[in-house]
């Protein structure tokens, strides 16, 4: 098995890479979609996270309001480290349960939009950086997502430096052009992976 950790910065194209590895054959673990599901309702999580920040933290329909929550933890660094306390740990369990599942000889991908700024590049045998010029960011913020461009640039500066996820990268896909020529830099990286995860068994 190889463990590869994926990642770049918002608008990097992070998601479509990892679209086209899923593809090509890998398995891939979701970090962001994990942790939407260790607190959906019923879970331990979501009833540990009442237990920290109070019922007010629940919608309606007796789900986590995320902008209720992200509005309490993203204004008090402690109040982000007790979240994160909790889902954590029940976001790493549910990942290595992914993990085990997975066939010896499988290209495992854990795509980690935080990688570089929680320094978690050690846990994988390599990591794979998806890279954008700031000024590609910018742009598909805006122009693909609809961001504000002041929104969009307070979401790339609160994420480590492009130079700072380009030194952990073992791999880097460029995808500073158009998309239209991602699919084949992918398959060139899919098919080292590919050997390697074969190396390793």
């Amino acid at each position: 098995m190889l463990k590869v950790g994926l990642t770049g910065g918002i608008g990097a194209g992070k998601s479509e890479v990892s679209r086209l590895l899923v593809a090509a054959g890998a398995v891939l673990i979701d970090a962001d979609k994990i942790a939407r599901e260790v607190v959906e309702p019923g879970t331990p999580g979501l009833a540990a996270v009442v237990d920290a920040f109070g019922p007010e933290i629940l919608a309606p329909d007796g789900s986590l309001d995320r902008p209720k929550l992200g509005s309490i933890v993203f204004a008090d660094p402690e109040k982000l480290a007790v979240l994160n306390s909790i889902v954590h740990p029940l976001v790493g369990a549910r990942s290595a349960d992914l993990e085990g599942a997975a066939a010896p000889d499988t290209v495992v991908i854990h795509d980690v939009p935080l990688l570089a700024e929680n320094g978690l590049a050690p846990l994988y045998d390599l990591v794979v950086v998806v890279d954008a010029s700031p000024e590609t960011q910018l742009d598909r913020l805006v122009r693909l997502r609809g961001m504000s461009e002041e929104d969009a640039r307070a979401r790339m500066a609160v994420q480590a430096t492009r130079e700072k996820r380009l030194e952990i990268a073992d791999i880097v896909i460029d995808n500073d052009g158009p998309l239209e020529g991602l699919e084949q830099r992918v398959d060139a990286v899919w098919a080292d992976l590919a050997r390697r995860a074969r190396a390793a068994e």
